[in-house]
């Protein structure tokens, strides 16, 4: 396989350029359960696409989103390896210097063992004693015979332990490396698996391109819904700001409410627990490029069929309306801030009721075959991009 041949190169330049912790490994191990999650979603979402029929447009952009995903996937996998790769030859050179200094050590007491070999017999010892010059000597002479017994034992000790340090550093290297040479199967399939779903995603383009006429009016259809919805959600919103209309004058925003909300930028919980298909802002269809697809004032989720939304922040339910294509939409308002939750089956709260972050919204309703959720992030009368506002 032609990216085996260019797997030892890749690794040795991530090994040279990447710094290694418990940290990175514990972060990098997240990273790829999530990944894995994701992908698990996505699958799951094109089993029950292909059970309600869904459209084949709708399940090239799961493909297309899965495809992407294993591709993170796999850049991660070699990290994973190239990580494990920097351990083992980390873990090898501290074998190196133990098997250098065992050797250092079994010098040492060769030569102490001859040393005490020539001096075996105690008359000998006795003698060399007595033959000092003064009593001084006889006592040093006294003490390095004394002290010679005493480093045999401590050296041989030291030998003995270290010998078995090395053998227990012999095997937990021996596991690493087994357990890389999984880890560089998995890779493979990886890598096997991600050629199947991109040659997948390029047939169900091939297949859509020679029918662009449906597809093109589908795009417009799918125009005039997300502009009618976007108009709505700002008349609604002028509306909560304003008073206007039957609701009388205008109300006070909380804005002490909007502090608090505005504080918890980045650290807002998911409404839903999903795959995120479309960001916020423009895209192109994904077959015909050079069309452009409606701006999505907030972001799209594949999610599993009847999957629970909740709010993602305390608000008081301001309104609950059904929009062609995207069937019940709850507006909650946080002071001078406003969350939609659209695309819902069946809605849990009722207007004007105050809402805690957590608290059930509804359900998502599956729609023409595709189980997808939308929301949108406003600040006053402009809409955000909710990625910014979310946690990660």
């Amino acid at each position: 396989m032609l990216a085996s041949r260019f797997l030892p190169v890749f690794f040795l330049a991530l090994i040279l350029s990447m710094p290694l912790s418990a940290q990175d490994t514990s972060a990098q191990k997240n990273r790829i359960a999530q990944l894995e999650k994701e992908i698990a979603m996505l699958e799951k979402q094109l089993k029950e696409n292909e059970k309600n029929k869904a459209s084949v447009l709708s399940n090239l952009t799961l493909v297309q989103k899965k495809a992407g995903t294993r591709r993170k996937l796999v850049k991660e996998s070699e990290k994973k390896i190239a990580t494990m790769d920097m351990q083992i030859i980390s873990k090898q050179r501290d074998i190196n210097a133990m098997s250098a200094r065992l050797d250092t050590m079994t010098l040492y007491y060769d030569r102490l063992v001859k040393n005490a070999y020539k001096n075996r017999d105690y008359r000998i010892w006795y003698l060399y004693i007595l033959a000092g010059d003064s009593f001084s000597q006889s006592f040093r002479r006294f003490a390095y015979l004394r002290n010679l017994s005493s480093q045999m034992r401590e050296q041989a000790r030291k030998i003995k332990d270290t010998r078995a340090s090395l053998e227990t550093e012999k095997e937990v290297i021996k596991g690493m490396r087994a357990q890389m040479r999984d880890e560089k199967k998995a890779y493979e399939a990886e890598l096997v698996t991600l050629r199947g779903e991109e040659s997948q995603a390029r047939g169900m383009i091939s297949k859509l391109q020679k029918d662009s006429k449906k597809y093109q009016s589908e795009v417009a259809s799918k125009r005039k819904e997300v502009e009618a919805l976007n108009r709505e959600i700002a008349r609604i919103i002028e509306e909560s700001l304003k008073g206007t209309g039957k609701k009388g004058p205008a109300r006070q925003v909380d804005y002490k409410l909007s502090g608090e909300f505005s504080a918890n930028k980045g650290k807002l919980p998911w409404p839903v627990d999903g795959v995120l298909l479309e960001g916020f802002g423009k895209h192109n269809h994904p077959v015909y490029k050079t069309i452009e697809m409606p701006a999505n004032n907030g972001l799209t989720y594949s999610v599993s069929k009847g999957a629970k939304v909740s709010a993602v922040f305390d608000g008081e339910v301001r309104k609950i309306i059904v929009m062609p294509g995207y069937r019940q939409c709850v507006l909650v308002q946080h002071g001078n801030y406003f969350t939609f939750y659209c695309k819902l089956g069946s809605v849990k709260v009722k207007a004007g009721q105050k809402v805690k972050t957590g608290d059930t919204i509804g359900t998502v309703e599956t729609i023409a075959g595709e189980s997808q959720f939308h929301f949108q992030l406003w600040e006053g009368r402009t809409p955000q991009n909710p990625e910014l506002w979310l946690r990660r």
